[in-house]
């Protein structure tokens, strides 16, 4: 890249943008792309995943070039919205995932075991009691109270992780003994 390209202004680098010139991505990558970087790198902690979400956000201003309006801003805080924004979308979308995941796990445990006796008829809350009470206090924020895992873990005062693991064991133990219970 060239002197004189480095030093040009943003009004050139938004024509070049609007023109679909190539060599702008260059130019603002190597002029933005730490700073990018960093916003995404606070929403996402991942490092890998923000360094796919850096490309896929240079990818977004590309695409979006004509949608820039000087006269709203500057280009720089119009790539970091869309580089905040993108951060946020991501999580967003990894949370939704992983709820998704749970349901589909806890049908396919009920599938998988056989267990087809209604729940009613089965005494959960009698099982649920033999429970420890740290993971009795979970289920029912989880299930019965209907928070997600990361709400439970700040209802509680606790660690996700250790939510996450009471919860699996919870289940472990309660698919055991409904199991026994009704075989």
């Amino acid at each position: 890249m060239s002197k004189t390209v480095s030093l040009l202004d943003e009004s050139q680098l938004v024509a070049w943008l609007r023109d679909r010139d190539q060599q702008v991505m260059s130019v603002l990558y190597d002029r933005y792309s730490a700073a990018l970087f960093g916003v995404i790198k606070k929403v996402v902690t991942d490092n890998y995943a923000a360094e796919d979400l850096l490309q896929e956000v240079f990818l977004k201003i590309w695409r979006a070039g004509e949608q820039y309006r000087p006269e709203k801003g500057r280009m720089f805080t119009w790539m970091l919205h869309i580089a905040r924004n993108t951060a946020i979308d991501y999580i967003r979308s990894k949370r939704f995932k992983a709820s998704i995941q749970t349901e589909e796990l806890d049908v396919n445990t009920a599938v998988n075991e056989r267990v087809t006796t209604p729940v009613d008829h089965i005494g959960l809350k009698e099982v649920i009691v033999t429970l420890k009470p740290e993971h009795q206090q979970v289920l029912d924020l989880l299930y019965f109270g209907g928070l997600t895992q990361e709400q439970a873990a700040e209802e509680l005062d606790i660690p996700l992780g250790t939510v996450k693991t009471r919860a699996r064991t919870a289940v472990q133990v309660l698919r055991k003994l409904l199991i026994e219970k009704t075989s």
